[in-house]
């Protein structure tokens, strides 16, 4: 912050007067003389014109900058607790909110609206990510830098946290900060808010309508086969991959022509550990299962806390698919090998995880 401008009491009157070109006479000073009278006098010698004569007149001159220091130090005080980009962030803050009022944002034909979800959506999930589930990500090497691809996940932890997770890791680690379009069960889509949320977070109905036209745009799509099968399972078949369906992923990779990543993930399983399911009020509430846990529904909403598991998120060799003809999307037998193949992959990725995993929180 520049230094205050000092403006002498007196320059406003003398400002006028004929000859005196911007210039202020020096101040007088009262001196005694012989008689003990007080005289008049001019600066003492060898002051410049315009500085004070005397230490009080230097003293009274500095006085006249109130709020100077003062104000340098709450600068000072903002950077310590906001960061020292505060002013920029607030400025980014600030075009955002003017944007959204506005209208000034693109959302395409999926909904997917880019700026809220990196402004808003995925700072929101980062703490999580980050401070509560320190998520290790290995092998984003194997993620393409651009174009289409498949990303298969295995899919567990009665919620589904590990999709998010997922897509975080892949913004926040992957050299290209690619979007990850995560395909979602009917019941995400069917749900208030949730669906609008799912929407504006680049996700999508889990068909082979949709899939095909992200593949073919040059997205990169993200799929969990095993479906509530996976998410709702019981504790204990924890990290044992259900059936992957019947390969209607591997039919859309074939026609896209993109690749395959075989993608496994540690640690959602405990987060919710599920040793019930209530079929009654599952019915009741139109859900698929009804989870039972240690801590819910018996603690109520403190119940629905995810314990803070450590997660491990591992990105596989993608399994090319550009080398087929394009019949092959309609050979059963190509596509049941190729399912078993991906299944497979993640399922001894998932041993060899948990193997040198040293504890679940740890």
């Amino acid at each position: 912050m520049a230094d205050a401008k000092v403006i002498p009491f007196d320059d406003g009157r003398r400002r006028g007067e004929k000859g005196a070109r911007g210039a202020r006479k020096p101040p007088l000073t009262s001196l005694p003389d012989q008689n003990g009278k007080r005289a008049s006098a001019g600066p003492e010698d060898g002051a410049p014109e315009g500085e004070p004569a005397t230490e009080a007149g230097a003293e009274a001159e500095a006085e006249a900058e109130p709020g100077a220091e003062g104000a340098a130090d709450g600068g000072g005080l903002l950077d310590k607790v906001l960061g020292a980009d505060w002013e920029e962030r607030a400025s980014r803050g600030l075009d955002f909110l003017r944007r959204r009022i506005t209208g000034e944002y693109e959302i395409d034909d999926f909904g997917y609206d880019q700026e809220l979800t990196e402004q808003v959506l995925l700072t929101a999930l980062r703490p999580l990510y980050e401070k509560y589930f320190r998520v290790e990500v290995k092998g984003l090497e194997n993620v393409p830098d651009d174009g289409a691809a498949l990303i298969v996940a295995n899919h567990s932890g009665t919620l589904p946290l590990d999709g998010l997770m997922l897509q975080v890791a892949v913004h926040d680690h992957h050299p290209a900060d690619r979007h990850l379009r995560l395909l979602g069960a009917d019941l995400v889509f069917m749900l208030p808010l949730v669906n609008e949320l799912a929407r504006k977070a680049g996700h999508t109905l889990a068909c082979t309508e949709d899939a095909q036209v992200l593949l073919e745009r040059g997205e990169l799509v993200g799929v969990m086969p095993e479906g509530f099968k996976g998410l709702g399972k019981p504790f204990s078949d924890r990290y044992k991959l259900q059936r992957f369906g019947r390969g209607g992923f591997v039919s859309t990779a074939l026609r896209a022509g993109a690749p395959i990543v075989p993608c496994s993930i540690v640690g959602a399983e405990e987060i919710y550990p599920m040793i019930g399911n209530s079929r009654t009020l599952a019915r009741l509430f139109g859900f698929p299962y009804f989870p039972i846990t240690p801590t819910f529904p018996w603690l109520g909403a403190l119940g629905a806390v995810p314990l803070p598991t450590k997660w491990t998120i591992q990105f596989g060799e993608p399994i090319p698919t550009d080398g087929y003809p394009p019949e092959a999307a309609e050979d059963p037998m190509l596509m049941f090998n190729l399912t078993d193949q991906v299944r497979e992959t993640i399922q001894h990725t998932l041993y060899k995880l948990l193997v040198r995993r040293r504890s679940v929180f740890f």
